[in-house]
């Protein structure tokens, strides 16, 4: 399937965008790009909400806290899926980006970023959290279609039909492979 239809326009008239999908998709590689592309601010949702140095989660009250100001913001593309703020962000949403990936394709993504980024940390977390993998991890991965994209599905289809008290209509563009995200950077100019 070709990445084209009114999707450029699409993105280019979005101000903001979140980048959901399975550890390993790609999501943080995607969201930077795009970021470049149509100038909006980018915001992992790790590096900027969820960790603290030293692998520390930060408490739940705060995250949210920091989420829900974030999204006030006019322009930004976030990546992460974390469903506990679905909430949140949904209704500040003007497109969602699902990386839905192959569970290979995936566990390829987390498998080749544990080697690369290994003890050391990558660019979209905070100092003090070097990279790490664990069979956790993996198995979350793995079991990623069966047990969490239900969920995405349930609130996405809850937050288009008004049910969650969600902002309006937000279109849902689903990637289905690497190849697809190169499609979709070549058509809004394939910012590096």
């Amino acid at each position: 399937m070709k990445v084209k239809f009114g999707l450029k326009s699409t993105l280019v008239e979005a101000d903001r965008i979140l980048v959901i999908g399975c550890p390993g998709s790609g999501k943080s590689t995607l969201a930077k790009r795009l970021s470049r592309a149509l100038s909006l601010r980018y915001i992992s949702m790790d590096g900027d909400f969820y960790w603290l140095p030293g692998w520390r989660k930060r408490p739940r009250d705060e995250i949210d806290c920091l989420i829900a100001r974030a999204v006030t913001e006019e322009r930004w593309i976030m990546d992460g899926t974390g469903l506990s703020s679905f909430h949140l962000r949904l209704p500040r949403a003007d497109a969602v980006i699902w990386l839905r990936l192959p569970r290979y394709a995936c566990l390829y993504g987390a498998i080749s970023r544990g080697v690369r980024y290994f003890g050391h940390n990558r660019p979209e977390l905070p100092v003090g959290c070097p990279e790490r993998l664990s069979l956790e991890a993996l198995a979350y991965i793995w079991n990623f279609e069966r047990d969490a994209a239900p969920l995405i599905e349930a609130a996405l289809r809850d937050h288009v039909a008004g049910i969650a008290a969600h902002g309006p209509d937000v279109p849902v563009l689903q990637l289905k492979s690497r190849r697809q995200m190169r499609e979709l950077l070549d058509l809004l100019g394939r910012p590096d």
